[in-house]
């Protein structure tokens, strides 16, 4: 078997949101597209030639933020575009999870390769070189309101690039930041004029926390909706809300695609046509409305994707160089309040997967409504079963309640008042990923619930893509014929969800996913 790494070509503005997924996953080695260099090097000549000419420019040779007002002469240049970096290193808490920064690597160089921030091609190169050699700055993850950009983290990773702070090798020993550019073969940058603040300037990090969010979250959909189809096979429930006619008289995108996703899902089930004699009428509406609530997450992520690819490839420093013109102008993309929106949607769709399927597995715990022996277990009493799995269920989408609470509607005002109203993107972005780590339990345990109860009402076979599903889980989970310490089975079934475990998920689900279009 090949072990050759594929290698992607970044094109500045273009790059696609399979790409970001790629490079988040790691395995990969990037290239900057050659046409990049040209205006990498117009906007250089352009900064240059306002040094030149003796031009006073905010953000080249002025001070920062409510300083901005302050001249400074020729000579000092590079002290200030170095203290910049080393004064905003200022982060805290757990570093960035590896995927994160390897997003925010790529994120920053496509940003800079815009050609819009008058930096060196050399400084875009090094960043790559970075990643290549999977040579990883360590990144506080907190510490950033997500204006003027996300400025203490992408300053731990400017401090790298300066021989400062420290970075992680592909060995996993962590060094200095002048010993992680010897290991790529460079010495520390000494920072030109605006290259500070360029690398400063700008919403990598929280964009990079998004999709990293955003992925987390299309692994957990792809779960919820395998479990629902479980749960509808292990109570017999029925498939005719899943009519496309349904789904077409109403037109929403996400619900008429969820609808077919199910459909291809069970198709050739034996178990379905028993609903016809079962005596229930209609099933409740975690299971009859599946299309529905599922539908509307998916449109939400697909929303979200669009923002944050387009971020993903945008100029997003202060302030930005027209070559054209020759002029640089001030002004506030370093703002990231789409992305805190994003963000936020994105913690709706996930709460609500999680919601919808804890409803389900406490449906399937109920006798009364599924039809399965009480809390899934033979010899109920001296065995709980499912009883407190459930409540761990409950307990994390309650949880997710809470931390879906929109971030972006939160502002502190930050630099004696000149940042006066910020986004908080990256809080927005960063709890996603506790979201989607609970998102993961609660599905995996209704999975595992589902399959229990498939076996034990059932002699009949769901459809082919279904068993093969719930024989991927077996290999993992078994039958829970008397109580035992279920807290490996969860993990398990925790690490299903998230995609884990090696096994793609069938392609009717997997076709409906943005990242996977």
């Amino acid at each position: 078997m090949s072990t050759e790494t594929t290698t992607l070509t970044l094109s500045p503005g273009a790059v696609s949101l399979a790409q970001l997924r790629r490079i988040h996953a790691g395995g990969v080695r990037l290239a900057l597209d050659e046409g990049a260099r040209a205006g990498l090097l117009a906007a250089q000549a352009t900064v240059q030639s306002i040094l030149d000419a003796g031009a006073v420019v905010y953000g080249i040779n002025t001070g920062f933020g409510k300083l901005a007002q302050t001249v400074i002469p020729p000579g000092r240049l590079a002290e200030l575009q170095r203290n910049l970096v080393l004064s905003h290193a200022v982060g805290t808490g757990a570093p960035l999870a590896a995927g994160v920064v390897r997003l925010v690597l790529a994120a920053k160089a496509v940003s800079l390769a815009r050609g819009h921030s008058g930096i060196r091609p050399e400084i875009v190169d090094a960043l790559l070189a970075l990643f290549n050699a999977g040579v990883l700055p360590r990144i506080p993850a907190k510490g950033s309101v997500g204006a003027s950009g996300d400025l203490a983290p992408l300053a731990h990773l400017a401090c790298v690039l300066i021989g400062e702070g420290e970075a992680e090798l592909a060995d996993g020993r962590v060094v200095p930041g002048a010993e992680a550019m010897r290991a790529i073969g460079l010495e520390p940058f000494v920072l030109g004029p605006k290259e500070g603040l360029a690398l400063l300037n700008g919403t990598q990090v929280s964009t990079a926390l998004a999709l990293a969010g955003l992925f987390g979250a299309e692994s957990v959909f792809a779960a919820g909706l395998m479990a629902g189809a479980l749960s509808l096979e292990a109570i017999q429930g029925s498939i005719k809300p899943f009519d496309a006619r349904i789904h077409a008289a109403r037109g929403q995108p996400g619900q008429i695609a969820v609808a077919g996703a199910v459909r291809t899902l069970l198709e050739g089930s034996e178990i379905i046509p028993g609903h016809a004699n079962c005596g229930r009428v209609q099933d409740p509406y975690s299971i009859r409305c599946i299309p529905q609530v599922m539908g509307a997450c998916l449109d939400n992520l697909a929303h979200a994707s669009r923002v944050l690819v387009i971020e993903a490839n945008a100029a997003s420093d202060n302030p930005l160089v027209f070559t054209d013109t020759g002029e640089v102008i001030s002004g506030g993309n370093f703002h990231a309040e789409p992305v805190a929106f994003a963000a936020d949607i994105i913690a709706l769709a996930v709460a609500e997967v999680g919601a919808i399927s804890e409803r389900r597995m406490a449906l399937l715990l109920d006798s009364g409504l599924s039809g399965l022996p009480p809390f899934l277990v033979r010899d109920g009493g001296v065995n709980s079963g499912f009883m407190i799995a459930q409540v761990t269920a409950a307990a994390l989408a309650s949880e997710n309640k809470s931390l879906a609470h929109p971030a972006s509607v939160d502002s502190l005002p930050t630099s004696a008042n000149q940042e006066d109203h910020v986004s908080m993107a990256t809080f927005a972005a960063r709890r996603l990923g506790d979201m989607v780590d609970n998102t993961a339990v609660v599905v995996g345990i209704e999975a595992m619930a589902a399959c229990q109860g498939i076996e034990l009402k059932h002699q009949l076979k769901s459809s082919p893509l279904m068993e093969a599903e719930f024989d991927a889980i077996r290999a993992h989970v078994g039958f829970i014929e008397h109580d035992r310490y279920l807290a490996p089975d969860v993990e398990s079934m925790r690490q299903w969800a998230l995609g884990a475990q090696g096994r793609a998920w069938p392609a009717a689900v997997t076709a409906i996913l943005p990242s996977h279009a």
